[in-house]
């Protein structure tokens, strides 16, 4: 069982200090059960800032994981359900043997207690013990909901040294960068990606083996376009919004001005929207006549970043300039969030201060204390989190030494 140490710091209030104040929400207890390398874990929470420390392979960016799983969508790392639960592995027994405790349950839950205007919330995730085939599940208030169910209560926002590529990675990584931006607003949107490259695999396997008729495969190219259209509406309801947001820059990070190219947002741009659809069935239907398993939508839209005050596009810009780029967006998201939801949404940086200089990492701490909202921040260093001492609780975890046991959560 996981312990907190005696030595605790006093309170800390949550400050939020705007006129929506009563609609912010934020998480004043975690509890993990089975879920990485924690068999249990129980964590009240008493700020708004919380700075998780530890050695590397405490569990630190664990801990942020398990907070994005309460979002919609595969959380902060993408992994699989089934990579979720605990393992017990890397120790060795007395005997000399590695202990395989529990190897073969895929079960794991994550809980926590949501505060909002209407009070205390029980929500949660994870794969139940009964599940046969690992399928994860949401909660809310002990009843199982949609993930749109549960986005519509809690948005979370992260930020890991693994995105600092995210405007040279693939044109695919990209995309699913800005899906999650669009999610926060519309938790429906995870829907409607899902339905769109399901159809889309559909239609490419069918392609593939030659099968299926000509009914058969225009029914499949009609939910396509349907969602396609959908989906390309959302995404540019987004970022015309988010532009307005973020071309103005904020606490020194700069200004940026997002920008999304395809087939799908040019008709858009030039006919209404049931035209657009009958293009995209024309076009996939004379692709596919053509022997061309491709055609236009979404998932071929092109997405980056520009630097407005130098004019450079992200992926030609300095790692420095990409990595405030990507700040920028990240805050102006939740900017809007505020602006438009009234709900500033729980923020995860996990280990972003190490790759800071200190002045960016001051603005960093600045802009996120002027959202009000509540904020992870995970380290190896305290003294990278020294203008934090007075606000923020501070959280060490201690690593498990034997196969069975489980970190230790110490309040420093």
């Amino acid at each position: 069982m996981t312990s907190v140490s005696q030595k605790i710091k006093p309170v800390v209030a949550l400050e939020v200090d705007n006129a929506n104040a009563s609609k912010r929400s934020w998480l004043s207890r975690l509890k993990l059960d089975h879920f990485r390398n924690y068999q249990q874990a129980d964590l009240p929470i008493h700020a708004g800032q919380l700075v998780i420390l530890g050695d590397n392979g405490a569990g630190k960016t664990n801990l942020l994981e398990a907070v994005s799983l309460l979002a919609p969508g595969r959380g902060m790392r993408r992994a699989k359900t089934e990579h979720l639960a605990y393992r017990a592995s890397g120790f060795e027994t007395t005997s000399g043997i590695a202990d395989d405790y529990d190897a073969d349950r895929l079960d794991w839950a994550v809980a926590a207690a949501l505060e909002n205007e209407d009070g205390t919330l029980q929500i949660g995730t994870g794969v139940p013990p009964s599940a046969k085939q690992g399928n994860r599940i949401m909660r809310l208030e002990g009843v199982t909901v949609s993930q749109a169910d549960l986005g519509s209560r809690l948005a979370v926002s992260w930020l890991t040294p693994q995105m600092d590529g995210v405007f040279l990675d693939s044109p695919a990584a990209r995309r699913r960068f800005l899906d999650r931006l669009v999610i926060a607003f519309d938790p429906a949107h995870i829907g409607r990606i899902s339905r769109y490259e399901k159809a889309l695999r559909q239609r490419a396997h069918l392609l593939t083996e030659q099968r299926g008729d000509e009914s058969w495969f225009s029914a499949l190219e009609s939910v396509l376009a349907e969602t396609a259209v959908a989906v390309t509406a959302a995404r540019q309801s987004l970022i015309k919004a988010l532009n307005q947001e973020a071309a103005r820059g904020w606490f020194g990070f700069p200004g940026v001005e997002l920008l999304l190219s395809g087939d799908t947002e040019n008709w858009l741009s030039d006919m209404p929207a049931l035209a657009v659809e009958d293009q995209l069935m024309l076009a996939a239907r004379t692709a596919r006549l053509n022997g061309d398993l491709a055609m236009p939508g979404p998932h071929a839209s092109e997405f980056q970043a520009l630097h407005l005050a130098s004019q450079v596009p992200a992926n030609r810009a300095s790692t420095g300039q990409q990595k405030a780029m990507l700040i920028a967006v990240i805050l102006a998201h939740a900017r809007l969030q505020d602006r438009r939801l009234g709900r500033v949404p729980v923020m995860l940086f996990d280990d972003v201060a190490a790759h800071l200089d200190a002045k960016r990492r001051g603005a960093l701490f600045d802009a996120v204390q002027s959202l009000g909202g509540q904020c992870w921040y995970s380290g190896t260093d305290d003294g990278q989190f020294k203008e934090l001492l007075k606000t923020a609780q501070f959280v060490k975890i201690l690593p498990a030494n034997n196969a069975g046991e489980t970190p230790i959560f110490e309040v420093i």
